[in-house]
C-alpha cells in the first residue's frame, strides 16, 4: 500500500505553539433519490456573537489565569505517544474524539480522570525520500484538560461538538460538559476547565433506575446535543440556555397501552440522525432492542442554521405536489407541513433583498392541538414469492448497535444484533412529517410569549403498519403521479432489505457487543468493532444510486484481528476516523488496555480481495525449463540438401572439366550440409558433459537422501506399530466406555420435535431478551414515578403554579394524570411479570417430568 502523506511544515520558533495543520473536512456527496434533485450539503456556521455573547454573560467570572510559555513541540509517531506508552496497560476506557477544525485528538484517561489533548499532524514520508512509513504525528507534549470537580462516575464516552468548544461528558448514569476553552486555572500542561452537570435531577446520582443509552451532538448545531435514555424519552438540550430542564421532550410510546405482546419492543437501544436529504435532515431515527426501527420527524433545535436552498427546495416540493392532490389525506399532511415550514423559518413568506444569507435560523415553533407521530416500526419490503425467505433470513439476539448513512440517492441504516450479525436496510422511500391530531403539546412560555421548551407524547400510528404490508415495489416508471401522493398519504416509508452481514462471531452466553462507525469519505463503507477485532464493510448495491450491482454482496474485509474472538466484550474505548487532505482515512483506536493503533485505508479504493484460482496449477507443480539439455534440432539432423537431377552427370569423367566444377560444386554442397553439423554437434556434446555430470551430482545427493529417509522410517516402523496398537486399545476402551452409557435411563432420550426445539428456543429469547427488559422498564418507571412524586410534592408546598401549561381545559393537573398512568402501567407490568413467573415454574416443572 503506497502511502501519500504532506512534506513537514517549517519549523516553529522556541516561543511559538506546536503548529498545527488544518484538516479540510470532506464533503458529504449530495444526495438523490428516485429521480428528484436533492439539495448540495449544507455550510456549517457557528452561532452569531450575540449569542454567543448573551450565553457567557450568565456564566462565572473566571479567574485570569497567567501566559503560558510554550516550547517547540517534538513530533512522534501517535501510536508511541507517552500517553499511551506510560499506561502499562491500566485501561483506556472513556472513548476518544477528533476535532478536525483544529487538528486536534481527545482521548480521557480513566486514571488521570482528565481528557488529554493531543496536536496531530499527518506528514508525507515520499516527499522527503528518507524511506519513513509514519503517516500520523502527534506533539510532545500533550495538554491534560481537568474538570473543575471530581465528576463521581466513571465516564465511558466522550463526544466533541463541531466547533471543539464543549466536550459532553457521559456515563452509564450521569452526563456532565467540559467547557474547553473556559480555563479556570493552569499548572503547566495541565489545565482546569469549567465543567457543568447535565440533567442532575432527571437522572439519578446513585446509579439505578434511569440509564444513559446515548448522547450525542446535533450535527446542524454547536449547542445543541440529544440524550436517549432507559426510560423510552428523547431529550434535546440547548447548552446556551439551560442545563437541568431540557428544550424538548419526546415520550416514546411505541407500542399503544394495554398491547404489549414483548417487553423488548418498549426499550429502546440508539438513535441516529438523518443527514442531507429532503425531510431527512430533520428526522432522528430511533431502533428497539426487538430489532424494530422507528423515525420522529420533524425535530429541530431551536436556533440551529440550515440551508436556505434546502429549505426552499422542500417547500416548493409540498406546494408543487401537496396541495394539489384529489385525495384529502394528501391536502391534510400538506398543510401541516406547510404550516410547520412557515412558522419555523419565517424567511420563507418574507423574502430578504439581501441574496449573501444563505443560511436561515430555525426559529421556536410547536403546533398547540397536535403533537408528533412516532412513526413505525418500519415495515420491510418484499416479493410475494421471497416472504418465507425474509422470515427465514431474521436476526437472532437483540439489537445492540445502530447507523444512518446516505450514500448516493440512498439512506442505509445499519442494524448491528448481538448474534454477531449486520442488517443493511435501505429507505424504498421519502420521510414525511406526521402529527397525531387532536394530541396537544405542553409549552413552556416566557412572558413575551416565545416558547422556551417543548414536551409531548409520541404515540406510534397502529394503522401505518397495516397499509405498508400490502406495500409492493411499482415498477419504474409505472404511475407516476401516484407514486408522488403516496409520499404524503401519512404512511412511513418501508425498508428494503439489502444485505445480512454474517462476521461469524462465536457463540458466546452473553450477546456481543458490537459498535458501528461511518467512513468519512466513501459513504458506502462503514466500520464494526467486536470483541474480535475490527472489520470494514463495502456496499456494492443500492437499489437507486448501483441498481446495476443488484446480484453483488456487499465485501466484509477485517482491518484489525485481536486473536481473541472468544470474548463477547469489545477490545476497543476509543475509536475515530481522520479523513487527511490526500484523499485517505486515517483509523485511529484505542484499546481497553490503553494502547493506539493507526490503520491507513484508501480513501475511494477499497482493498482488492484476493483471487484464487482453483483450477490452474500452482507455481511449485510446474516443473522449471531443463537448462543444458541438447537442443532439438541437433537430435533431428540435419535437414538434407535439395540437389536438381540431372541425368547428364553419366556422361561426365571427372578429369573434365565440366566434371571438376560439378564435383566441386557438391563437395561444397555437402560440407556446408553436414561438416558444419558435425561441428555444432561436437561443440554441443563438450558443453553438454558439464550439464551431465552436475545432473549425476545431484541425481546422487538425492539418492543418498532418500536412502537416509529410508533408513529414519525403518527406526520409527516400531514406533509406530506400537502407538497404532495402543489407539487400537484406547478404541476398545471407548467402546466399552459406550455400551455401559448406553445403559444409563437417559440413553432413551429422544431428540426433540420441530415444536419443541421452536418453544426451547422462544424459552431461551424470553429468558435472554424479555425479563432484561422488563427489568429495566420496572426501574425506569419507578424512578420516573420518585421524581414526579418529588415534584408534585414541591409543588404543592410551593407557589402551586405548574410551570408546563397545557394548550387545552381539562389537563392542567399534568403531574398528577402522569402518575395514575404510570401507577397503573407498573401494576400491569407487575402482574405481566408474575404472569410469566408462573408460566416459567410450569415450563420447568414439564420439562422435568419428560426427563423422568
Amino acid at each position: 500500500m503506497t502511502r501519500i502523506t504532506a512534506p513537514p511544515p517549517p519549523s516553529s520558533p522556541p516561543g511559538s505553539p506546536p503548529p498545527i495543520r488544518h484538516t479540510p473536512a470532506p464533503a458529504t456527496p449530495p444526495s438523490l433519490r428516485r429521480g428528484r434533485h436533492s439539495p448540495s450539503p449544507s455550510l456549517a456556521l457557528t452561532p452569531s456573537s450575540a449569542s454567543t455573547s448573551a450565553a457567557t454573560s450568565s456564566r462565572p467570572k473566571l479567574r485570569p489565569t497567567p501566559k503560558r510559555a510554550y516550547t517547540p513541540a517534538q513530533w512522534v509517531p501517535l501510536s508511541s505517544h507517552p500517553v499511551f506508552s506510560r499506561r502499562d496497560g491500566e485501561g483506556g476506557g472513556g472513548g476518544a474524539a477528533w476535532d478536525a477544525t483544529a487538528s486536534r485528538l481527545y482521548a480521557w484517561d480513566p486514571s488521570a480522570c482528565g481528557a488529554q489533548r493531543i496536536g496531530v499532524r499527518i506528514r508525507d514520508p515520499e516527499a522527503e525520500n528518507d524511506g519513513e512509513e509514519v503517516a500520523v504525528e502527534a506533539a510532545v507534549p500533550s495538554e491534560m484538560l481537568m474538570p473543575e470537580t471530581d465528576l463521581g462516575y466513571v465516564v465511558t464516552h466522550v463526544s466533541l461538538n463541531t466547533d471543539g468548544s464543549s466536550l459532553l461528558l457521559v456515563g452509564s448514569h450521569n452526563l456532565s460538559v467540559l467547557y474547553v476553552h473556559e480555563r479556570v486555572s493552569e499548572d503547566g500542561d495541565t489545565i482546569i476547565c469549567r465543567t457543568a452537570p447535565i440533567a442532575s435531577k432527571i437522572l439519578p446520582s446513585n446509579s439505578d433506575g434511569i440509564k444513559v443509552l446515548q448522547a450525542s451532538w446535533h450535527p446542524f448545531s454547536n449547542n445543541h446535543f440529544s440524550v436517549l435514555t432507559s426510560d423510552a424519552v428523547f431529550r434535546l438540550f440547548d447548552l446556551s440556555s439551560d442545563l437541568e430542564q431540557p428544550e424538548q421532550e419526546f415520550y416514546l410510546q411505541p407500542i399503544l397501552p394495554g398491547k404489549c405482546q414483548n417487553a423488548s419492543a418498549i426499550c429502546p437501544v440508539a438513535f441516529s440522525y438523518g443527514s442531507d436529504h429532503l425531510w431527512d435532515r430533520f428526522s432522528v431515527f430511533i431502533l428497539f432492542s426487538d430489532g424494530s426501527i422507528f423515525v420522529l420527524c420533524p425535530v429541530v433545535p431551536f436556533g440551529s442554521d440550515y440551508s436556505k436552498k434546502h429549505i426552499q427546495e422542500i417547500y416548493e416540493d409540498v406546494n408543487a405536489f401537496g396541495l394539489k392532490s384529489s385525495n384529502p389525506n394528501v391536502v391534510t399532511n400538506s398543510h401541516l407541513a406547510i404550516a410547520w415550514l412557515e412558522a419555523t423559518f419565517p424567511d420563507l413568506l418574507h423574502q430578504s433583498t439581501d441574496m449573501s444569507l444563505l443560511m436561515s435560523k430555525a426559529h421556536p415553533y410547536a403546533p398547540v392541538d397536535d403533537s408528533l407521530t412516532l412513526q413505525g416500526p418500519l415495515c420491510r419490503v418484499c416479493e410475494e414469492n421471497n416472504e418465507s425467505e425474509s422470515k427465514s433470513s431474521a436476526c437472532e439476539g437483540k439489537a445492540v448497535g445502530f447507523m444512518y448513512s446516505s450514500a448516493g440517492k440512498d439512506s442505509v441504516l445499519v442494524t448491528a444484533w448481538g448474534s454477531g450479525q449486520l442488517q443493511v436496510d435501505a429507505l424504498a422511500d421519502e420521510i414525511q412529517p406526521q402529527w397525531n391530531i387532536g394530541i396537544p403539546t405542553c409549552l413552556n412560555v416566557d412572558s413575551h410569549g416565545q416558547i422556551k421548551r417543548v414536551a409531548m407524547v409520541c404515540d406510534s400510528n397502529s394503522q401505518d403498519p397495516l397499509s405498508l404490508r400490502s406495500h409492493r415495489p411499482s415498477s419504474t416508471g409505472s404511475n407516476v403521479k401516484s407514486n408522488i401522493e403516496a409520499v404524503w398519504m401519512g404512511h412511513s416509508p418501508p425498508l428494503l432489505r439489502l444485505a445480512i452481514v454474517d462476521l461469524a462471531l462465536p457463540k458466546t452466553p452473553s450477546d456481543s457487543s458490537l459498535s458501528l462507525f461511518p467512513d468519512p469519505l466513501v459513504p458506502e463503507r462503514f466500520y464494526c468493532a467486536h470483541g474480535g477485532g475490527l472489520d470494514m464493510v463495502t456496499l456494492h448495491f443500492l437499489p437507486f444510486s448501483y441498481p446495476e450491482m443488484a446480484s453483488t454482496p456487499p465485501s466484509v474485509h477485517p482491518v484489525l484481528t485481536t486473536g481473541n474472538s472468544e470474548t463477547s466484550s469489545p477490545f476497543l474505548s476509543g475509536f475515530v476516523s481522520i479523513a487527511d487532505a490526500y484523499g485517505h482515512v486515517q483509523l485511529v483506536g484505542i484499546t481497553c488496555l490503553g494502547e493506539c493503533f493507526v490503520v491507513e485505508m484508501k480513501g475511494w479504493k477499497e482493498p482488492t480481495p484476493l483471487q484464487l484460482d482453483i483450477d490452474s496449477k500452482s507455481i511449485k507443480d510446474v516443473e522449471p525449463p531443463a537448462t543444458g539439455m541438447i537442443s532439438k534440432e541437433l537430435i533431428a539432423g540435419p535437414d538434407p540438401p535439395i540437389l536438381p537431377y540431372s541425368s547428364s552427370l553419366k556422361s561426365l569423367t571427372p578429369d573434365s572439366i565440366e566434371g571438376k566444377s560439378t564435383l566441386h560444386h557438391y563437395i561444397k554442397v555437402f560440407h556446408e550440409y553436414y561438416v558444419e553439423y558435425g561441428h555444432k554437434v561436437f561443440i554441443e556434446l563438450k558443453e553438454h558433459a558439464d550439464y551431465v555430470k552436475t545432473e549425476l551430482e545431484d541425481k546422487q545427493k538425492r539418492l543418498e537422501a532418500v536412502k537416509k529417509t529410508l533408513l529414519s522410517i525403518e527406526t520409527k516402523d516400531q514406533d509406530i506399530n506400537k502407538r497404532i496398537d495402543r489407539a487400537f486399545k484406547v478404541y476398545e476402551l471407548l467402546e466399552k466406555r459406550v455400551d455401559s452409557f448406553k445403559i444409563l435411563p437417559a440413553a432413551n432420550k429422544k431428540p426433540l420435535s420441530q415444536a419443541e426445539q421452536e418453544f426451547k428456543a422462544q424459552l431461551d429469547r424470553f429468558a435472554d431478551v424479555e425479563l432484561d427488559a422488563l427489568h429495566s422498564s420496572i426501574a425506569a418507571l419507578s424512578a420516573r414515578m420518585k421524581r414526579f412524586a418529588q415534584q408534585s410534592a414541591g409543588g404543592a408546598a410551593g407557589t402551586g403554579v405548574i410551570p408546563w401549561q397545557a394548550p387545552k381545559a381539562g389537563r392542567s393537573h399534568v403531574s398528577e394524570s402522569q402518575m395514575s398512568l404510570l401507577k397503573s402501567s407498573l401494576e400491569k407490568l407487575s402482574l405481566l411479570n408474575e404472569e410469566n413467573n408462573l408460566k416459567l415454574r410450569l415450563i420447568d416443572h414439564e420439562l422435568k417430568n419428560k426427563e423422568q
